[in-house]
């Protein structure tokens, strides 16, 4: 980090806001050349200009946190000149914006009689209906953002529930394939042991047969 200067970041947020600054003087030397809707877009881009401004302000003001003590009060200094300098622009620019004759052009006039005026008038309140209109479409918007979320929760919960259902019938699965194998060997076992028992009892017949056989043998003979 650079301990005159001050930390690259502050650096970069410096030299950007300079560029806004002379975007801002370069606007504000216009905008008294202009009138009616040149003149309020001339403004409105000044004001995002100085939405910007601020927020690099904003930035820097984090940053300079960052910088050592040693530092700082160099740093604090150019902080403070930048938002007099700010300060300053946003007066310009409303000053600017309050000089109603310029901003509706030729057409302004303070007598509230005349058909200027009332046109004028007219038109202010044909953007409020437009203001209230998108307000009311926003208002719209965030019912139907709101109901999408609700939902949206709403399948998620649907969704655990299926997951954990799934689940319990996996173990199901699980508990039942070990009974089957248990039964298998328990069946397995029950033909060996039949197998076996059918082998002795033949062994058995056999014996009885031998003897019989030699019992009669030993008689006639």
């Amino acid at each position: 980090m650079d301990t005159d200067g001050g930390s690259e970041l502050f650096g970069s947020y410096e030299a950007e806001l300079k560029l806004v600054q002379a975007d801002l003087s370069q606007k504000f030397d216009q905008i008294p050349e202009l009138a009616g809707e040149p003149r309020k877009s001339a403004i409105r881009l000044a004001e995002r200009s100085l939405e910007e401004a601020n927020e690099l302000l904003d930035q820097m003001r984090i940053e300079k946190q960052n910088i050592p003590s040693s530092a700082r009060s160099k740093i604090n200094q150019r902080f403070r000149n930048f938002e007099s300098d700010i300060d300053a622009s946003k007066r310009k620019l409303k000053d600017l914006s309050s000089d109603r004759k310029a901003l509706f052009g030729s057409r302004y006039t303070d007598d509230p009689n005349t058909d200027d005026q009332l046109e004028q008038r007219q038109q202010l309140l044909s953007g409020t209906d437009r203001l209230d209109r998108s307000s009311q479409r926003l208002r719209d918007s965030q019912r139907i953002a709101n109901e999408t979320e609700d939902i949206g929760r709403g399948t998620l919960a649907d969704l655990q529930l299926q997951r954990e259902q799934i689940q319990h019938t996996r173990l199901t699965i699980l508990e039942s394939e070990g009974y089957v194998d248990r039964s298998v060997k328990t069946l397995r076992g029950m033909a060996r042991r039949m197998a076996t028992n059918r082998i002795i009892t033949v062994a058995i017949i056999t014996v009885l047969v031998l003897l019989i056989m030699g019992v009669i043998y030993s008689k006639f003979r």
